[in-house]
């Protein structure tokens, strides 16, 4: 399994010049675009201000100033924690991120797009990719669960075996679209996601290590963790709480 983020909610240049006029990140290195995007969603809902002005004019309230809460951070960081606490979401759906994930199995597949609301899906086709042997792909990878030495030497004998009959198969004349039948779930696929930070939180507090899903998706739920706090350090304590 491969996991790369590709792009994330940035600020326009043009709204960023504007914070840059208002002094507002002068002396502080460490708000990110995403934090800065959710000030501005949260404070729409509560400020007199436009949106388009709302950093400029109050970011120094939120950004220069220690928390209130006692639980450290600015006091940006402490409205987030209130709107976060206080089940206000939907002001967290304008950070999105989007990812290329790799290798997962079509089971796997199957469990995340169940996750429906805040998620986009891009999905490398069985029907238009040709999976046999003498092909590009040079035939189908496929994800291997934990088993004992036994079960995996016949796991991997049924896969070859699987292999062998979709290269017949198309040797036969029958399309790629009715070969793939054949293939096992366990077949990986390549595919393009994007979510917004509050689906991705939600989707974290199911699948994540210890709610009883499986191993390949809690996997998948911590590699998508890592990437989003990576890139927005702030929203790790979220994932924490979720």
């Amino acid at each position: 399994m491969n996991v790369t983020l590709i792009a994330h909610t940035q600020l326009s240049d043009s709204f960023l010049a504007s914070i840059l006029d208002a002094d507002v990140f002068e002396d502080v290195l460490d708000i990110s675009d995403g934090q800065t995007v959710a000030l501005t969603a949260i404070r729409t809902c509560y400020s007199p201000n436009r949106p388009s002005e709302i950093v400029a004019l109050e970011g120094e309230r939120y950004f220069k100033r220690e928390a209130t809460d006692g639980q450290g951070g600015t006091e940006a960081d402490r409205l987030i924690r209130h709107i976060v606490s206080s089940k206000h979401l939907s002001t967290l759906e304008h950070i999105s991120f989007t990812f290329a994930i790799e290798g997962v199995s079509r089971a796997l597949l199957a469990q995340l797009t169940r996750h429906r609301v805040g998620f986009s899906y891009s999905v490398q086709s069985q029907r238009y990719v040709r999976f046999g042997s003498g092909d590009k792909s040079g035939g189908f990878d496929y994800v291997t669960p934990q088993m004992s030495e036994e079960a995996e030497r016949m796991y991997k004998g049924i896969m070859s075996t699987l292999q062998l009959a979709y290269d017949e198969l198309r040797k036969l004349g029958l399309p790629a679209e009715n070969a793939r039948m054949i293939l096992p779930n366990a077949a990986t696929t390549n595919l393009v996601m994007t979510a917004n930070l509050r689906a991705l939180l939600d989707f974290y507090s199911k699948r994540r290590k210890g709610r009883g899903a499986q191993a390949e998706i809690t996997e998948l739920a911590e590699r998508l963790r890592e990437a989003v706090v990576a890139a927005e350090p702030w929203t790790d304590a979220f994932f924490e709480q979720a």
